[in-house]
C-alpha cells in the first residue's frame, strides 16, 4: 500500500500507550485508602524493583506545545513549601515499602525540574538512596532545560548524583523555538556535552517534530547537527496537537502546523539520517547507539516502558511517584496526585497522600497491558515468549483477551505487520503505526473511545 494510502487509513486518534490504560481512564472513585492498600500489596508483586518519579511542575516560561502538567514559576517561598511537601510525601510513603527491595530508577520530570534551586534534588536523592539499596547501575535521570543552566548548574547536577541527563533541545532553529515560546540553550551544546561526558554522565537529547516553522529540510538540518554531537540516545517526539488539554496549542494552530505528509517525511528522514550514523531505532521515537542497553534489550525482546520512558526488564520497577499530578504505576493499579499545588501542600503536611484519582486493573487489562507494552517496545509479540515471561499458558492468555484477528489479518495485507498464530511482527513500513497494532488488543478501545487521543502522524 502507498504511503499516502497508509496515512489515510491508519492516521487515526490512538493512545500513545506510555501506560495502559491511558491516564484519561483514571477515575475519582479510587481513593487514598485504595492506594495505601495497593502500595502494601505491591511489595509482593513483580517487578520487585523500585522506580521513583519526582514531579517538579514549575516552568519559568511555558512552551506552547507542552502537554505536560506544568505551571508558571511561583515565588521562592512557594517553591520551597512545595519541595518540602514533596520530601514529606516521600517520608509518608517509604515506610510502606519493603526495605529489601532495590532502587532501579530515579527520575525527575515536569515542568522544568532544573529550574528550582538544585540542592533540593540532591536532598531527595540522598533521602532515597540512604533508605534502599540499588541494583547494579541504577538510572538516576533528570529532564533538563538548557535555556536556564550555566556551567555551575550542570556541575551541581553531577554533584547531586545524576548519571543521565535528558537535554530538551526540541529544535536548533531559533525561529521555531520563538514561535513555540521556548528559550534556546544558554550555553553551546558542545560545551554542555563535553562537561557531562567528562563527568561520566550519559546524555539524551530530545527533539519535537511537527511544530510551526519546521519544514522537512529544516528539521533534517537539526537532526544532522544533533548526530554530529553524538548523544548516547536521541529522541524525536511527534508533536501531539491536543488543544483541548493545553489551550496554548491554539497559538501554534494559528501559526500554522506542518502538513501531515511533511510531518511523515520529517520522521522518515530522521530514521534515514540516524541509521546512516549508526543509531538503532527503539520503539516510536528513540534512537540509540548499538552498544546501548536499550538496543541489547530490544534484540532479546526484553525492552520495557513506563511513564519515564524506555527501560530494560532489569531496570524496570514499579513506579512510586511524588509531587503534584504525579502518577504512580504499580502492578495492579495507577494513582495520580491532586492537580492543585496549595491542596497538595496542605494535604501532605497533614500526613495524607493527596490522591486525586486512579485505576485498578482487572485481569484482562493486566494481560492487555503486557501484550500492548511488548508490542510498543519490541515491535513484535511472540506468544510463547510472553507466556514464559508472565507464567500463563498461551491458550489461557488468548482466551482471556478480547481482540479481532481479522484486523490483524487486514494489517498484514497492508504490510503493517507480518502475522501468524505464533507471532506478530511490525514491519519497517508499519513502525509509524505500531500504536494502531497495539490498539487491536485494547478492550477499552472496542467501544470507540479514540476521540480523545492524538494521531500517530
Amino acid at each position: 500500500m502507498k504511503v499516502d494510502d497508509l496515512i489515510a487509513k491508519y492516521n487515526l486518534p490512538t493512545p500513545r500507550y506510555t501506560s495502559y490504560p491511558p491516564a484519561n481512564y483514571f477515575h475519582e472513585r479510587f481513593t487514598e485508602e485504595d492506594f495505601r492498600k495497593t502500595i502494601a500489596a505491591s511489595n509482593q508483586l513483580s517487578p520487585e524493583h523500585l522506580s521513583f518519579y519526582i514531579h517538579i511542575p514549575f516552568c519559568p516560561q511555558l512552551c506552547y506545545y507542552c502537554g505536560c502538567n506544568s505551571y508558571p514559576m511561583e515565588k521562592k517561598n512557594v517553591v520551597e513549601a512545595y519541595m518540602n511537601a514533596v520530601k514529606a510525601e516521600i517520608r509518608t510513603v517509604l515506610p510502606l515499602l519493603d526495605k529489601k527491595r532495590k532502587i532501579a530508577q530515579i527520575h525527575y520530570g515536569g515542568g522544568t525540574p532544573t529550574a528550582i534551586p538544585l540542592h533540593f534534588l540532591k536532598e531527595i536523592n540522598e533521602m532515597l538512596l540512604s533508605t534502599f539499596g540499588c541494583i547494579d547501575k541504577p538510572e538516576i535521570a533528570i529532564e533538563c532545560h538548557p535555556g536556564y543552566l550555566t556551567a555551575k548548574h550542570w556541575l551541581e547536577l553531577v554533584e547531586a548524583g545524576f548519571n543521565r541527563c535528558s537535554i530538551g533541545v526540541q529544535d536548533f532553529n531559533e525561529t521555531v523555538l520563538k514561535i513555540a515560546n521556548r528559550r534556546p540553550s544558554l550555553l553551546p551544546l558542545e560545551e554542555i556535552i563535553e562537561l557531562l561526558r567528562t563527568n561520566d554522565i550519559s546524555i539524551n537529547m530530545d527533539f519535537i517534530y511537527g511544530l510551526p516553522g519546521q519544514t522537512v529540510e529544516s528539521f533534517s538540518q537539526t537532526i544532522s547537527r544533533a548526530v554530529e554531537l553524538k548523544p548516547d540516545r536521541l529522541v524525536t517526539f511527534s508533536y501531539a496537537h491536543v488543544p483541548w488539554i493545553n489551550k496554548n496549542q491554539l497559538i501554534l494552530e494559528k501559526a500554522g502546523l506542518p502538513k501531515t505528509e511533511d510531518k511523515s517525511k520529517m520522521y522518515s528522514h530522521t530514521v534515514e539520517t540516524m541509521g546512516s550514523h549508526g543509531y538503532v531505532p527503539i520503539g516510536l521515537d528513540h534512537f540509540v547507539l548499538p552498544n546501548d542497553s536499550l538496543n541489547i534489550a530490544l534484540r532479546n525482546g526484553m525492552l520495557h516502558r513506563n511513564f519515564q520512558g524506555y527501560c530494560t526488564r532489569e531496570t524496570t520497577g514499579q513506579v512510586y511517584a511524588f509531587g503534584v499530578t504525579a502518577i504512580s504505576q504499580l502492578s495492579a493499579a495507577y494513582s495520580q496526585n491532586t492537580r492543585s499545588i496549595p491542596q497538595y501542600i496542605a494535604a501532605v503536611n497533614q500526613g495524607a497522600i493527596p490522591v486525586m484519582r486512579g485505576y485498578t486493573l482487572n485481569e484482562e487489562e493486566q494481560l492487555a497491558r503486557e501484550v500492548i507494552t511488548t508490542l510498543m517496545c519490541n515491535e513484535r509479540l511472540n506468544w510463547e515468549e510472553l507466556a514464559k515471561h508472565i507464567g500463563i499458558p498461551v491458550v489461557d492468555i488468548k482466551q482471556r483477551l478480547t481482540y479481532d484477528e481479522s484486523r490483524l489479518e487486514d494489517m498484514a495485507k497492508d504490510g503493517i505487520i507480518t502475522y501468524s498464530p505464533n507471532e506478530i511482527k511490525v514491519t519497517h513500513t508499519g513502525a509509524l503505526y505500531v500504536r494502531n497494532v497495539a490498539a487491536v488488543f485494547d478492550p477499552l478501545m472496542h467501544n470507540g473511545g479514540a476521540q480523545n487521543f492524538s494521531k500517530p502522524v
